[in-house]
């Protein structure tokens, strides 16, 4: 089964249903302009409840080092995603300076967004592909989709996520038409921004699961 990260969580009850459901990862934000941004107290209270089969998510945007330290050393996470404009390099220098995962968003609305995907591939440990909407005010969590056939044919040396305007509705036709090693959902389990519905949640990772 494609595996499953339900992101932007920050309720113990919808955590614990993502978990029930099968979720493979949990994403927890840490940016503040988000409507699903976590305080330390409130993340360090949620990631104590992850199973150590599954991967807790620190998404970034990027974030300076006294943010990462402050965070990374407080809080038991598994995996670093950066979702702002980081640069290889930077992937790289915190990949080497914290000892832990990371994984790259890449923002795509054309195909020229893919240009130099080669120097993340090299950095970061996973890639998640993820919507650019052009009147876009945040870097993630949108609701939008980009065209998915940008991705077709491709293959990359890293393990992949596909993410952007995903819902329950609308993940098996992703799945039809590609074959990521996990699909990346936020905004479509929310009944409003920032409120995860458990419903949703069950709804898509069951979809996920029967595609």
């Amino acid at each position: 089964m494609t595996a499953v990260k339900i992101c932007g969580l920050s309720e113990p009850e919808t955590l614990k249903t993502a978990i029930g459901a099968g979720a493979r990862f949990v994403g927890f934000v840490f940016y503040e302009p988000s409507p699903r941004y976590v305080s330390f107290d409130i993340a360090w209270n949620l990631a104590r409840a992850v199973p150590t089969s599954i991967r807790s998510v620190g998404l970034f945007v990027d974030p300076d080092n006294a943010l990462l330290e402050r965070v990374l050393t407080g809080i038991q996470l598994d995996m670093i995603q950066l979702h702002g404009n980081e640069t290889p390099g930077r992937v790289a220098e915190i990949k080497d300076k914290y000892k832990m995962p990371v994984m790259k968003a890449i923002r795509v609305r054309e195909e020229s967004d893919l240009d130099g995907i080669e120097g993340f591939e090299a950095a970061a440990d996973w890639l998640l592909f993820d919507s650019k909407p052009e009147q876009a005010t945040l870097p993630g969590g949108t609701g939008h989709k980009f065209d998915w056939s940008l991705l077709e044919g491709r293959s990359f040396s890293k393990p992949w996520m596909l993410g952007g305007g995903l819902t329950p509705e609308n993940v098996a036709d992703a799945l039809t038409q590609l074959s990521p090693d996990a699909v990346d959902v936020s905004s479509g389990v929310e009944s409003a921004p920032g409120q995860k519905d458990s419903r949703k949640i069950k709804a898509f990772i069951e979809t996920v699961k029967s595609t």
